[in-house]
């Protein structure tokens, strides 16, 4: 059976726990390079994209849009749980399924001592560690930027010693609640984003509350007001072009005058109950699939 998840140009936080958490808690040589059984993780993964004649195992992955939508009836798909009550009701099963985002295992993993030295930290979307200017916006604001193509490990012990995170990479803010690191939802810049992270807040009950961002460069300005993904062609050439140097200036201080402005909004988490009773149900799907596993075997 072949973990499958979203790989990228550059590593993804989000999409790179799969590596940490999966080889954790299942058992060894539980994952193979069988193709012809997919284990579909952590990430909005589910898709008509995967291999139509595979079989397909969802623990805790989302739909987000980005793929066409897949026949999930047709028999080869095995849902043990997905992120949320929206992906549930696009794929057309049922409510009980919705149990979390499969990173909240996290909390049953041994992980990275808290890095102390962060206190309050911003995580963009890692595209937009690549279109705006953030690592200065957040000099300029004396806020820890926590870059999310750092390893795992990193990534972590800054989650864990934060004492408040303002993320705009949705798995920032799961893995932040799952820890009891209080966040601050930033609003993706880019539109495309924003959907998955309802999916995921409604499994736990949370009213999201989504704060603006102040695009930090020009090419973020682009992506805000067209709506678009942009980074290719004249809109990337527009932001590295000379013409660019006087407004990025301008932009990335007005975002780091809006992060300081932000970092004083009152943070959220989910419940500690709730937290606690989505890690078990979670928790408790992945050993029940496990144990179906081994006695087939």
């Amino acid at each position: 059976m072949k973990l499958v998840f979203f790989r990228g140009k550059v590593p993804n936080f989000g999409d790179e726990l799969n590596l940490h958490v999966w080889p954790e808690l299942l058992p060894a040589g539980f994952l193979d390079e069988d193709e012809s059984e997919l284990f579909v993780g952590i990430g909005s993964i589910i898709g008509n994209h995967l291999d139509p004649k595979a079989r397909k195992f969802v623990m805790g992955s989302g739909y987000a849009g980005y793929m066409g939508l897949p026949d999930v009836h047709d028999g080869t798909w095995d849902i043990q749980f997905v992120r949320g009550p929206r992906t549930a009701e696009k794929l057309g099963i049922s409510p009980d399924l919705s149990i979390c985002d499969s990173a909240v295992l996290l909390r049953v993993m041994e992980l990275p001592a808290p890095d102390e030295s962060v206190n309050v930290a911003f995580m963009p979307h890692y595209e937009s560690l690549e279109r705006g200017m953030w690592a200065e916006a957040c000099r300029l604001a004396g806020i820890t930027l926590i870059d999310a193509t750092e390893p795992v490990g990193k990534v972590l012990a800054q989650l864990r010693g934060a004492k408040l995170l303002i993320t705009e990479a949705m798995h920032g803010a799961i893995v932040a609640d799952a820890l009891r690191t209080p966040w601050i939802g930033a609003r993706p810049i880019y539109s495309g984003h924003h959907m998955k992270w309802l999916d995921w807040s409604g499994a736990l009950d949370i009213d999201l509350r989504m704060h603006d961002l102040r695009p930090s460069s020009v090419l973020e300005f682009y992506i805000a007001a067209t709506g678009r993904g942009g980074g290719k062609g004249r809109a990337g050439a527009i932001n590295a072009s000379p013409l660019a140097r006087i407004p990025n200036w301008a932009l990335t201080h007005m975002a780091a005058r809006h992060l300081q402005k932000m970092a004083q909004i009152e943070p959220q988490m989910s419940s500690d109950a709730k937290i606690a009773e989505v890690t078990e149900r979670a928790e408790a799907a992945v050993d029940r699939f496990v144990r179906s596993r081994v006695s087939v075997g």
